[in-house]
């Protein structure tokens, strides 16, 4: 890229917007001027963009979106992943060049993003990126990350578990079954039956999910089951119960069920998210990206991921590593 075109996109860029609420078919891709960094900020160039349920739940009515603190026009995308490119007054631990990635709420797909550099709160955040870990897998790991490791710290999973988790191979499930794995729990996965063998893949044994799964899992674990994840429904809980596992070590992620608790991956842990990344720098963790879109193709890719049936996660293609 030259030096002329990339002055022109430090002056603007293009911003997913959205002027109503509602579905896919609301987002369009639009030319913005690109926002400052003020103190205690910093500016990202965003290379990558991940999508998650998250972001067309919340936009897709105005009484949700209010929920989340969203006003018209909006945003749309919270993880993201890039190189720093501007810093503000009295930021310490960034600068310009700097690889990062982490949330922007309901703003992330954009060739910019301004962000608090010391991350107090929850999708207004950056980390750095480790080598080894490129922007795009970087830019999948904020909010599944954080989901899966708050739940699974919740419940408190060990060598001497065993762990039903419901819709295994999704953006949070493929966290989920590799962090139950290194916890040393062995995972029973729910998926369809041409899941299989990604989710043997992810580490997990699959079952087919829907009518029978108690009896199901019951011959795959005639020991028992000790915990379970619901990341899709009620069907896992549903099931956890009748196999004997106590609400305490039941966990979903959206479903309201009287007497389990939803995990907030707001609520993980400090230093959740780093110790994410690392994993996937040494190895031990991999992220498979489903799909990847150019940023003009949000519609297509807002619909992929709100289907609910995309094996790993999908992202948006923002700027190419030609362009850094």
């Amino acid at each position: 890229m030259s030096a002329q075109s990339k002055q022109a996109l430090a002056d603007g860029g293009r911003a997913v917007r959205l002027d109503s609420f509602g579905g896919p078919e609301v987002l369009d891709v639009r030319e913005v001027p690109a926002p400052q960094a003020g103190p205690g900020q910093v500016r990202v160039r965003v290379t990558a963009a991940g999508l998650n349920p998250m972001d067309w739940i919340m936009t897709a009515d105005a009484d949700t979106a209010a929920r989340f603190g969203l006003t018209l026009p909006a945003g749309f995308g919270t993880d993201y992943a890039g190189v720093v490119d501007q810093v503000g007054d009295g930021v310490t631990g960034f600068a310009p060049g700097d690889r990062v990635f982490g949330g922007a709420l309901s703003r992330a797909v954009a060739d910019f993003v301004v962000v608090d550099a010391a991350g107090t709160t929850a999708a207004d955040e950056a980390h750095h990126t480790p080598d080894g870990v490129d922007d795009r897998t970087a830019a999948t790991l904020t909010i599944a990350g954080r989901t899966a490791s708050a739940a699974l710290a919740e419940i408190g999973l060990g060598p001497d578990d065993t762990v039903l988790i419901g819709g295994a191979g999704g953006g949070v499930g493929v966290f989920a079954v590799q962090l139950a794995r290194i916890a040393g729990a062995r995972v029973i996965g729910t998926g369809s039956a041409a899941s299989a063998a990604h989710l043997r893949d992810l580490g997990s044994e699959p079952v087919v999910y829907g009518d029978g799964l108690a009896d199901r899992v019951r011959a795959l674990a005639p020991g028992g089951v000790t915990a379970a994840l619901d990341l899709h429904g009620v069907e896992t809980v549903r099931v956890a119960r009748e196999l004997g596992v106590p609400d305490r070590r039941i966990r979903t992620i959206a479903a309201q069920v009287d007497g389990v608790a939803a995990a907030n991956g707001a609520n993980a842990a400090p230093g959740a998210l780093e110790e994410i990344a690392g994993l996937v720098a040494a190895g031990r963790l991999r992220v498979p990206v489903a799909a990847g879109f150019p940023v003009e193709q949000i519609r297509r890719a807002a619909e992929l991921q709100a289907g609910r049936h995309v094996r790993g996660k999908v992202v948006i293609d923002l700027q190419g590593p030609a362009d850094l």
